[in-house]
């Protein structure tokens, strides 16, 4: 089961990369996320007091170059995720997938794992800013590893979702459309949680940004954790489930 999983994700992961769209994304969220970090840089310059807020250069960065990057990950990953089945279905391929010697889960598994390898790329790019301050500053890693961390869970939730979004359509524009309001839906639901208003503390466990919160901010708990990965768990078995009333 393994073996046939990564070979799926190897050819998930190259025919991601050698998509123009994939470099596009990066160079886009590169681009802007390092626009915003010289940005706080030259902020902070001019009025060292911008700093009182915050405990450190660490906690400054983080709040800023990841909590934006929270919002581009929301715009770019409905653009990943749409090609993972729809373009399949598309072209026909989807027909070969069902026929291959592996199981749907392998093939789903397969398929996130190599758009896993793409947020493993755009985090290693985020990261080098904040890491660049480290000839010149004394930083926080251990806030730093868990905002990442936090990035990286909620990648994986936005990916899950987008994969299962995916599932339901032929048509890739379709499935971008129907990722990102989705995702967007799900983004609202933090808004929910701070209003006076019934089941706003149900909204609040829901939130999947109410959650990243907790970890850019250096606090690790498990519950957390757990729900990411069961949020991400639940889309995959959903689009397994997809796939398996289509092949019947």
């Amino acid at each position: 089961m393994i073996q046939g999983t990564m070979s799926i994700a190897g050819n998930e992961a190259r025919r991601i990369f050698t998509s123009p769209l994939a470099w596009t994304v990066l160079a886009i969220v590169g681009g802007i996320s390092g626009f915003i970090f010289i940005t706080l840089l030259v902020s902070l310059q001019q009025d060292p007091r911008a700093l009182s807020d915050y405990m450190g250069v660490s906690d400054y960065v983080s709040a800023g170059v990841f909590g934006f990057a929270t919002l581009l990950f929301l715009l770019v990953m409905p653009l990943m995720t749409m090609r993972l089945f729809a373009e399949e279905r598309k072209s026909g391929a989807i027909t070969l997938l069902f026929s291959a010697p592996v199981s749907l889960t392998q093939i789903v598994l397969g398929k996130f794992l190599g758009l896993m390898v793409f947020m493993l790329a755009m985090l290693v790019l985020l990261s080098l800013m904040p890491a660049s301050l480290a000839f010149s500053t004394e930083l926080d890693y251990g806030r730093l590893a868990a905002g990442l961390l936090g990035l990286l869970l909620m990648l994986m939730a936005f990916g899950a979702a987008g994969l299962f979004v995916s599932t339901l359509t032929r048509e890739p524009t379709i499935a971008a459309v129907g990722g990102f309001g989705l995702l967007l839906l799900l983004w609202l639901v933090d808004v929910l949680a701070y209003q006076d208003m019934p089941f706003a503390d149900l909204f609040r466990h829901l939130s999947l940004i109410g959650h990243y919160q907790n970890l850019r901010r250096g606090v690790f708990d498990t519950a957390d954790l757990a729900y990411y990965l069961l949020f991400t768990g639940t889309f995959l078995w959903a689009a397994v489930q997809r796939l398996e009333m289509e092949r019947n």
